[in-house]
């Protein structure tokens, strides 16, 4: 089920009796977001005779999955819902699959298309990994709290929409060179989805709430096609290894979107395909497109583009012998990214 729409955060209770859930409920959020939906979740809950327990997320970190896990079996929860950004709904994803009960994933900001994938992005061994999780039961999605999030967020989800583009040309390649399973299906709905929010980035405003309702639902259909096709393929390719490669490099400096649009541009290029059509959709919609906009050294650009073939190794892209310095200097120089 996907309910979006504005204030249709004061009809989850009747979504939860839609689902024929059973209370009690494990609220899994945020300090910050307790806040501005957490607590609203619970009085609409509890107003419908459903009892709740609130568990707030600190980081994404397996101990954190085990303390969601620990308070649910003591409480006797039956579904959990998580409300919040990506860390509250990954927590959530995980748990709710170890505990083999439902999960609803009700998104604050539209910045990541992990809302409904079966992929939960956790740091194990001060890395972040990809896992597999849980699928929610429902998608209930606020475009009125959503619009109110940082502007910053929604273009790195903006971002990772658009990193769609190069994930499938790399699904694509491997399908060619590796004879990987591909899947049409999956891969159509992933590049509709980056067309669209390429094709929009000119009206997309932060603060609107039709903004905010294109950008989630671009995020929902990302996150659609990663569960039709039974892994992150569609969704994420040499853009990605890129992204996490940063991350281990130089952690903190930049949200997970907003590094998939850089790498984006530059595996754009390297796939020999329209890279400026990829930097001018990300500045239009207010995304970085360069480290020095991010605040981050050339350098630090240099060194994760020769070692972003290091992540996910199993996973074939056009990074799969590596770049040397020259060849990710030029990339980068070329592309303006340094």
């Amino acid at each position: 089920m996907v309910a979006v729409g504005s204030g249709i955060i004061s009809e989850i209770a009747e979504i939860c009796h839609d689902l024929k859930l059973q209370g009690p409920a494990l609220i899994v959020t945020g300090p910050a977001t307790s806040e501005i939906v957490g607590q609203d979740i619970c009085a609409h809950l509890a107003q419908s005779g459903f009892e709740s327990e609130m568990f707030l997320s600190r980081a994404s970190r397996l101990d954190e999955v085990d303390r969601a896990e620990r308070l649910a079996r003591e409480a006797g929860i039956s579904f959990l819902i998580a409300a919040g950004g990506g860390r509250s709904i990954d927590i959530a994803k995980l748990a709710s699959m170890r505990l083999d009960v439902p999960f609803l994933s009700v998104p604050t900001a539209a910045s990541h298309d992990g809302i409904c994938s079966a992929q939960a992005a956790l740091t194990l061994n001060g890395e972040a990994t990809s896992v597999s999780a849980r699928t929610p039961s429902a998608i209930v999605a606020d475009t009125k709290i959503i619009s109110r999030a940082p502007p910053r967020l929604m273009a790195a989800g903006c971002g990772d929409v658009i990193s769609n583009y190069t994930a499938l040309l790399d699904w694509q390649l491997a399908k060619r060179l590796r004879n990987e399973e591909y899947s049409e299906y999956a891969a159509a709905l992933s590049g509709m989805t980056a067309r669209m929010i390429v094709e929009l980035a000119p009206t997309l405003r932060p603060g609107l709430e039709d903004s905010a309702k294109t950008v989630i639902k671009a995020l929902i259909s990302s996150g659609v096609a990663m569960s039709i096709a039974g892994s992150s393929r569609p969704a994420s390719g040499s853009e990605h290894k890129f992204a996490h490669a940063m991350n281990r490099i130089a952690p903190g400096k930049a949200l997970h979107g907003e590094l998939c649009g850089l790498g984006t541009i530059v595996m754009m290029y390297l796939h020999g395909g329209d890279w400026r059509m990829i930097r001018e959709a990300l500045s239009r919609l207010g995304a970085p497109t360069s480290a020095a906009k991010l605040g981050i050294d050339p350098e630090t650009i240099v060194q994760a583009l020769i070692t972003a073939h290091e992540i996910r190794p199993e996973r074939y892209t056009i990074l799969d012998n590596g770049l040397n310095r020259r060849a990710a200097e030029k990339a980068a120089e070329a592309t303006g990214i340094i």
